[in-house]
């Protein structure tokens, strides 16, 4: 995995990203000092400096286990963080760190300077400071983090002043002027970098201007430090003066070279590793044909003109460059025209320019045959028009930018230009706009380039607005962005439009890619598969896959990994303009009518393969009208539903907004079981919720029922238990008044599981009852089952636990009938609680072991976090209280994923016992501190007993009447919910007295 601390905080290619404060100064602090061991002090200095918590230590560890979980997928997250007895460690290949990689190119040119191969020296010099994104780790404010990126800061200005004493040896004085008037103005103290640039502008007879230079640093010299430059500086300045300054320059050929390449831009921005992989892929294969193609407005040309520019002095016999216009209001150039149009750079007089086409190009390479020379085609039109283009000397380098992928070349190298990195885009705003202005609103800056796509031409349009009104705000120009109807309107300036540049690439597609496009803008979603299209379009996969790959080619749609396609927001937006004209109404309510179908059938086909969230006794559906892409869709399982799940809830935004309610609610409804073992509570109440309204709006209370139901649920993992009650009341009356009981008995048990929750075991267990009453008989197995698994867990918080084992052997037996996973890995693991609580510690740790395997293996975060704890808990019960605590941390991390807080409160509990069996007693009470508050904020009066017990046993030796007190309250709660733990403190009160 790539990290890069030469600029702001880089964490891989936008895979993994590290956002917490105080996990990105722990990184940086591993990554300068990547492949040692970095002390716990030292690292507990640089994210609390001056005032470290008593719970630094714990809390640097949940920061190390939270870097490493971000960073899994990359390799071993063991492999890459190192725990060593006195601190952490990072493990980087040096390929994989740019500072690494900094020191590789450095110790690379002073090897070569020191054997006189002075070019080679320059190219790893400027490899190196290609690397340089900005100052070091930009944007974290850590004293130490900041102490030691200064010091990369000065090595990378040393290396700079290195390689301009060896460009200047070179002759190359003209091409630095530039370089080092900027790194002077911004180093404006540095004597040796003003030197530098004093003899630059000698050296290209302006003295004046050099004489100027040394004036400028004597004032700043005399106000910043109220003495005279130094001794060299002023020595350079005697000779400016006396006229004996010369610096050799580098022979010239006679003739004079054709240099027709446009300026490079000032501010050019991004793509650094982009253009350092071309520059070595050019050097080290040899390449004859660079070929750059990418979306309008992402930079191809900025980047080819950037990169002929640095190649120049490779190719001294002329750099040439032409516009073939292949994506423009005027007709691509003929390839006789461009012909003309090169040889009369390479100054061949009109007079011998053939005018036949085939004689044309043999003189064009003839031209060229012994000629070092350089080839810009730029905006080509297809692989035909640059292929009677390229050049056939061995010596040439072509370098062929285009809209399109140019796949019909027999030779060339291909480069895929991608939009810019959040970094990037903000600095490419900073240089348009201003840097004071991006530096004192840095997330608006964020924001603005987010809207835009991170698309260069975009962020330069939006950034010139800026510029031209200097009143204004980056905040203004975000809620500008926001209020307008459609962002592609804002991104003009005079005849340069974000919407035009698309249009031309439209234009050059077939119709049928044309409409495949159109429709593509009805998809929310990042991404997207060939079922989806082919649903669109309602046409068979295999020519759909033809038109994705006409789209792909002409860079209107991208293709991330092989069968996933994606849009560009911004290009999204304009197909979504295309389609709604009004000559698209038909075409957009059929589009939208197939995309909604096509969703709901996936996830019911999934949920009733898992026989958990589909539709069997929901809803009834009739067959798909694709049924082929139903069925592959649905043959990846709960893959789909992780990949599809942002699209899936804007699928029913959307199906409500545009008047589709049954598809609505029924696509709510399908996607449930994946959110709610998901952990994914915030999308499971925005699609309940929605998909309530849909219900009420088509006045179906059997769905509204539905709704109301499965939106408790996740108002239960967030602990907020009245509401999620009372919507479970109302659907109980729902159901019972249209006499649904096969629905009412999943609504009883789900309502007896609540009352368990707050303790109301009773009540629960009544629940139970009545809904085993109305099964009549033996009922379906799953809804059987599904009642099981509550009613053991009811009992075995109520400490019941004979009872809880009949019912959960009950729940397996149904678990291995029904060949359902998710039952089986329950009824696993409450039979493993219930063993340990009984005293069967051995079977149960068995048990507990599968059942995690299963639980992982499913994706049921929440559930393998119980099954952590208690095997934490038998740890610390073992005398293991370090393995013990380690495990209830790795619990606390699975359940937050889930999104149960009140799993929270139970982990951080059991994660203080185990602290303080350790020794550790002020972490272990700060934590049931937390603890108590959090649980009495949600009403969690299991957790609240359980936190006031854990205070009172660590007061217990210094403060006894305090923990008299605690454990008098904790005694108080647990009678009220008849739970088993008030033995244990009745106990200990009793000792205590």
């Amino acid at each position: 995995m790539r990290f890069g601390i030469l600029g702001p905080l880089r964490v891989g290619g936008g895979d993994a990203t590290v956002t917490a404060g105080r996990d990105r100064v722990v990184l940086a602090m591993l990554l300068l000092r990547a492949g040692d061991v970095v002390p716990f002090d030292e690292l507990i200095d640089a994210v609390w400096e001056e005032r470290p918590p008593a719970t630094a230590r714990t809390q640097l560890q949940i920061c190390v286990s939270r870097l490493r979980s971000r960073l899994a997928g990359h390799g071993p997250p063991t492999e890459i963080i190192v725990t060593d007895p006195v601190g952490y460690g990072i493990r980087v290949e040096t390929t994989d760190l740019d500072v690494k990689v900094f020191a590789h190119e450095v110790e690379a040119a002073r090897a070569a300077r020191a054997a006189n191969q002075l070019v080679e020296a320059s190219r790893h010099f400027r490899a190196a400071l290609a690397l340089w994104r900005g100052p070091a780790l930009s944007g974290i404010a850590s004293r130490s983090v900041r102490r030691r990126a200064q010091t990369l800061d000065e090595q990378r200005l040393a290396v700079l002043e290195e390689r301009v004493d060896l460009e200047l040896r070179l002759g190359n004085a003209a091409g630095l002027l530039d370089e080092l008037t900027e790194s002077v103005e911004r180093n404006p103290l540095r004597e040796r970098l003003r030197a530098q640039l004093m003899l630059a502008l000698s050296a290209v007879g302006r003295q004046a201007d050099a004489l100027t230079v040394y004036r400028d640093g004597r004032r700043i010299h005399a106000e910043e430090l109220g003495i005279e430059p130094g001794p060299a500086l002023q020595a350079l300045h005697q000779r400016v003066l006396a006229g004996d300054l010369a610096l050799a320059v580098a022979d010239r050929s006679p003739s004079v070279p054709v240099r027709c390449l446009p300026r490079a831009i000032s501010d050019f921005t991004g793509h650094q590793q982009t253009i350092i992989r071309l520059l070595k892929e050019i050097e080290e294969d040899h390449v004859p044909v660079l070929l750059i193609d990418g979306m309008a407005g992402s930079g191809k040309t900025t980047l080819a003109v950037h990169l002929a520019n640095r190649l120049a002095e490779r190719f001294p016999d002329g750099q040439l460059f032409i516009d073939l216009h292949g994506h423009s209001e005027r007709t691509p150039l003929a390839p006789a025209a461009a012909l003309a149009t090169l040889l009369r750079q390479l100054g061949v007089p009109a007079e011998r320019i053939p005018l036949d086409p085939d004689d044309r190009l043999a003189l064009w390479r003839t031209e060229l045959a012994g000629r070092r020379a350089l080839v810009l085609l730029d905006n080509a039109a297809s692989a035909d028009q640059a292929a009677s283009l390229l050049p056939n000397g061995p010596h040439c380098l072509t370098i062929v930018t285009s809209r399109r992928r140019l796949v019909g070349l027999d030779e060339g190298r291909p480069c895929s230009l991608p939009v810019l990195d959040a970094d990037d885009a903000v600095e490419l705003l900073g240089r348009v706009a201003g840097g004071n202005r991006v530096a004192d609103e840095p997330e608006a800056a964020v924001e603005v380039v987010r809207r835009c796509g991170y698309l260069p031409l975009a962020i330069r349009l939006a950034g010139a607005r800026l510029a031209h009104r200097p009143r204004w705000r980056i905040t203004d120009l975000v809620d500008r962005l926001a209020a307008a109807p459609s962002p592609l309107a804002e991104f003009v300036a005079g005849q340069r439009s974000v919407g035009d540049a698309f249009a031309l690439s439209y234009a050059q597609v077939s119709p049928a890619a044309q409409r495949l496009f159109r429709l593509l803008g009805l998809h929310p979603g990042v991404r997207f598969d060939g079922q989806v299209a082919a649903a669109l379009v309602d046409l068979p996969i295999r020519e759909t896959q033809d038109l994705l790959d006409e789209l792909v080619d002409a860079n209107l749609a991208d293709e991330p990994e092989p069968g996933r396609f994606s849009l560009h927001d911004l290009v999204r937006e304009y197909a979504r303009q295309l389609l709604a004209e009004p000559d698209q109404a038909a075409e957009r309510s059929g589009g939208l009518e197939r995309l909604l179908d096509h969703h709901l059938y996936v996830a019911a086909a999934i949920g009733d393969r898992t026989g958990s969230a589909g539709s069997r006794g929901l809803f009834t559906l009739p067959e798909p009208a694709r049924p082929e892409l139903v069925a592959a869709s649905a043959e990846q399982g709960a893959a789909w539903f992780e990949e599809n799940r942002a699209a899936l809830t804007a699928l029913v935004r959307l199906a409500e907004a545009e008047g589709h309610p049954r598809q609505c609610w029924q696509l709510a409804r399908a996607c449930w079981r994946s959110h709610f073992d998901g952990g994914h509570l915030d999308e499971l109440i925005e699609q309940h919720t929605i998909g309530l309204r849909a219900a009420e709006r088509l006045g179906d209370d059997a769905a509204v029922a539905t709704m109301l139901n499965y939106l408790s649920s996740a108002f239960y993992r967030l602990a907020r238990f009245p509401e999620a009650i009372r919507l479970m009341e109302v659907s109980v009356d729902l159901r019972r008044r249209l006499g649904l009981w096969r629905e009412l008995w999943n609504t009883l048990w789900n309502l007896g599981g609540l009352y368990g929750a707050v303790g109301e075991y009773r009540r629960g267990r009544e629940c139970f009852d009545a809904a085993l009453e109305l099964m009549r008989g033996p009922g379906e197995f799953g809804e059987l089952a599904n009642l099981l698994n509550n009613l053991s867990y009811t009992l075995l918080n109520w400490g019941r636990y004979d009872e809880a084992l009949r019912t959960s052997r009950r729940h397996l037996l149904l678990a291995r009938q029904v060949d359902d996973p998710r039952h089986l890995e329950n009824a696993l693991g409450h039979i493993g609680v219930i063993r340990h609580r009984m005293g069967d510690v051995e079977p149960a740790r068995r048990l507990l072991r599968v059942a995690l395997t299963l639980k992982r293996r499913s994706g049921n975060r929440f559930g393998e976090g119980e099954v952590l704890n208690e095997i934490g808990v038998m740890e610390r019960r073992a005398g293991r209280p370090h393995e013990a605590a380690a495990l209830h941390r790795e619990a606390l991390i699975a359940i937050s994923e889930a999104g149960d807080r009140i799993g929270q409160c139970a982990s951080r509990n059991l994660l203080a016992r185990a602290l303080l069996h350790q020794g550790d007693l002020p972490s272990a009470l700060d934590l049931h501190h937390r603890v108590l508050r959090d649980a009495t904020a949600l009403n969690a009066r299991y957790e609240q007993a359980r936190a006031l017990d854990g205070i009172a046993r660590c007061l217990r030796a210094d403060d006894p009447v305090a923990a008299r007190s605690h454990w008098t309250r904790a005694l108080a709660l647990y009678r009220q919910m008849e739970a088993p733990e008030r033995h244990e403190v009745s106990r200990l009160l009793a000792e205590l007295r």
